[in-house]
């Protein structure tokens, strides 16, 4: 009962995304650059974060990280022929996701779904190859500068930073006690994206249509599975 509960809450979070044919009959025979070089392999590999959960065939970044280095040259020749057939495996698709309680107060407190922060445990496979696709990516997409978040070596203390810099300078100019800082917080901003606005800002940028395609082929097609809430894990 409670494994479909949490299935029914997560996965109404996700959006069913339907193909621009225009953009993809308009560039399709575009060629694309091999950006899945093994050089670029190796250095994503050996960037992974150490010590987190198996995905769900129970691989983690260790085992490629400690692997033989022809692993990187047969995953750079897969993540090519993907490109170039763009079809993802199925099993790149396959995560399971970790039900985990949004406050410490769990003995005390009646605890609902709301309550949970629901995080997916995504195949390493998928990971590496991701981090590939962000790489080309980031070749197409400019951030504005006021952007802190999900920025690489960008975070909370630089904005922490800015807002008291930002502060101090409103009071250095007499305006003591009458600064005010509004904080909004956006209930499940992150999950309720509009994709179909995403990607029509994606082709107006003319990202690579391998890229475009694997991205549309991405969000509709996650599926959540487990044998039920051992260890945590979400079933579908």
């Amino acid at each position: 009962m409670f494994v479909h509960l949490f299935t029914f809450y997560f996965c109404s979070f996700f959006y069913i995304i339907t193909r621009n044919d225009e953009y993809i009959r308009l560039y399709y025979n575009t060629k694309a650059d091999n950006y899945f070089t093994t050089e670029a392999v190796s250095r994503i590999i050996l960037d992974l974060q150490r010590g987190k959960a198996a995905d769900i065939d129970g691989l983690t970044a260790e085992h490629l990280q400690y692997s033989h280095p022809v692993v990187s040259v047969l995953l750079a020749k897969l993540f090519a022929l993907i490109a170039l057939s763009r079809c993802l495996p199925a099993g790149f698709k396959r995560s399971y996701i970790v039900p985990i309680p949004k406050t410490n107060d769990c003995k005390s407190k009646a605890l609902n779904c709301e309550d949970f922060r629901g995080i997916a445990i995504s195949p390493i496979l998928s990971k590496v190859f991701e981090n590939c696709l962000l790489t080309q990516l980031q070749a197409f997409v400019n951030s504005n500068d006021n952007q802190f978040g999900f920025k690489k070596g960008i975070g909370c203390p630089h904005a922490i930073y800015t807002v008291r810099t930002v502060i101090d300078r409103w009071i250095s100019q007499g305006f003591r006690p009458t600064v005010n800082l509004c904080a909004i917080d956006l209930s499940k901003a992150f999950d309720k994206v509009n994709h179909h606005a995403l990607f029509i800002n994606l082709m107006k940028i003319k990202i690579p249509v391998h890229c475009y395609i694997l991205l549309k082929t991405f969000l509709p097609a996650v599926l959540l599975a487990s044998s039920g809430l051992t260890h945590g894990l979400l079933s579908s």
